[in-house]
């Protein structure tokens, strides 16, 4: 096994034009579709153009991490996965059914692909931070470690601690996507990306919808900071 990944990976199955087909599959109560829509474009983007991870190298010790905060509203993810090739798109149809592996929450043992079990919100940004501490301690500085969340889990001050902590100690390998729908129940003083800014992070606000937009903010230079990326976003109806 290979410990040195390159930025390039197979080309997808599916492309961006076949993800609403691929969500059209997935049916039935509970699926917070509009926290799943308003995901899309930044997951995609992620897949697609930024994150160092295919089939192939999901167990690769080099690959980058990509952590699912946002976990109660996977249906996006779970579209983007089959279209990168991590399952087979049938497995859509059985989404949230007593027998599928894809459950209305992520299941790290069960989802080719996912780094992590999320659904409770608040805990994705603490356990980006855990896994940038353990990349460090095995020696492990390439890899990058990206966690999307939600602004309504911004609410929660397990995310603060981790926002407070990445900053000064310079996670570098640290990235996170904060999906903005204004969902949140309060304001934060100079919006979400002074928060992250005034604890030392690198901080962005783009259209999430932009493609080039949030690729540009994704790979904008950030040298000894962590670095957020706040994805503005109307969900899809």
């Amino acid at each position: 096994m290979t410990n040195h990944l390159t930025d390039t990976v197979p080309p997808p199955p599916h492309g961006y034009d076949a993800l609403d087909r691929l969500m059209s599959l997935m049916t039935g109560d509970e699926k917070h579709g509009p926290a799943a829509t308003s995901t899309l474009d930044a997951l995609w983007v992620l897949y697609d153009r930024v994150l160092r991870i295919s089939p192939a190298t999901v167990h690769s010790p080099a690959r980058d991490r990509f952590l699912l905060s946002k976990g109660h509203g996977p249906m996006a993810y779970y579209a983007v996965l089959a279209a990168r090739g991590f399952f087979d798109e049938e497995l859509l149809t059985g989404f949230g059914s007593y027998d599928s592996p894809l459950g209305h929450h992520p299941d790290r043992m069960l989802v080719p692909g996912a780094e992590i079990g999320s659904g409770s919100l608040g805990h994705g940004l603490p356990l980006a931070v855990g896994s940038v501490l353990g990349l460090r301690a095995q020696g492990l500085t390439e890899p990058r470690v990206w966690v999307l969340t939600g602004d309504a889990e911004l609410d929660e001050g397990s995310n603060h601690e981790a926002i407070a902590y990445a900053g000064p100690a310079g996670l570098g390998q640290l990235h996170t996507v904060v999906i903005d729908n204004a969902s949140a129940t309060y304001a934060r003083p100079g919006g979400i990306a002074a928060r992250f800014e005034a604890a030392g992070w690198s901080a962005l606000t783009v259209d999430g919808r932009d493609h080039e937009a949030l690729y540009a903010a994704f790979t904008a230079p950030h040298p000894g900071r962590p670095h957020a990326v706040v994805a503005r976003v109307a969900p899809k109806r």
